[in-house]
């Protein structure tokens, strides 16, 4: 079951917003990522099971496209490997893009009442079949691909295009990708870009000449602090006991094996 505090804030619009205007890349940061980054195939294959341990307590992230609740956060049904939400407008964009693909989907004629509830918990003109009527969509393999491919779209590729601008490893790239899952990005004060900005004012990444581990220890107090801004998210033991243990044993790219807990569950991969 998916525990109840692992949620953004805001992410409407994120990815199209970074698509139109990254971050700016400082002239040496090509240089400075690594060749190996979170985007390689057994990178990212671990990256999945660390987020989907915080975000569903299992390593099995495949069996997520078919999880729906409302896991009552304000954020109204929470679906899928990445927990799209009803009210954050990526649940939406998700079911647009699938409706795309394939017209008349099982899901696609709830695409005005997502219109509706987009930006409240609200369930008017989803219940009581979307629940359902999501859990059968799972079973269709171009839905489970409109996940993945918003995933990458909306979290995935700009953290991993992020950290490796700013000179990270394969763990930084990580770090930057979980905080993104949680807070999403824009002008909202505990956003992705504003945890960065808050880290950058007592650290230099790599790709400005600064030490990883000291950058990496600034993200993470900083997403510590954005994450203890909310009730929902205070439990921060995906960094305290997750991130930062591969950070404290020098793991910057996350070779197995790997150990850690997410609020007191032990985890592994060998």
């Amino acid at each position: 079951m998916r525990h109840p505090t692992p949620r953004r804030t805001a992410l409407a619009l994120f990815g199209a917003a970074l698509a139109a205007a990254p971050f700016l890349k400082p002239p040496h940061a090509m240089a400075s990522a690594r060749a190996i980054g979170l985007d390689d195939p057994a990178k990212k294959e671990i990256a999945m099971q660390l987020v989907s341990s915080a975000e569903n307590s299992s390593l099995d992230w495949k069996a997520q496209y078919q999880y729906i609740e409302d896991i009552r956060d304000g954020r109204g049904y929470t679906a899928g490997i990445i927990g799209f939400c009803s009210g954050t407008g990526d649940m939406l964009d998700l079911v647009e893009l699938y409706t795309d693909r394939e017209p008349g989907n099982v899901l696609a004629k709830y695409l005005p009442a997502l219109r509706r509830v987009d930006g409240c918990d609200s369930h008017d003109g989803l219940d009581p079949g979307f629940p359902g009527d999501w859990r059968r969509a799972a079973r269709d393999a171009a839905f489970r691909r409109a996940q993945d491919d918003e995933r990458d779209r909306v979290y995935f590729g700009p953290a991993v295009r992020q950290g490796k601008a700013d000179g990270l490893r394969v763990l930084g790239q990580f770090a930057y990708y979980d905080a993104i899952v949680m807070h999403g990005d824009g002008d909202d004060p505990l956003s992705f870009r504003n945890i960065r900005r808050r880290a950058l004012r007592t650290a230099e990444p790599p790709a400005s000449g600064g030490d990883e581990v000291t950058y990496l220890d600034a993200f993470l107090d900083a997403r510590v602090w954005a994450m203890k801004q909310e009730e929902a998210h205070s439990d921060t033991s995906r960094v305290d006991t997750a991130q930062r243990v591969f950070l404290r044993k020098r793991n910057l790219d996350l070779d197995p094996p790997l150990d850690w807990k997410v609020y007191g569950d032990s985890y592994h991969i060998g």
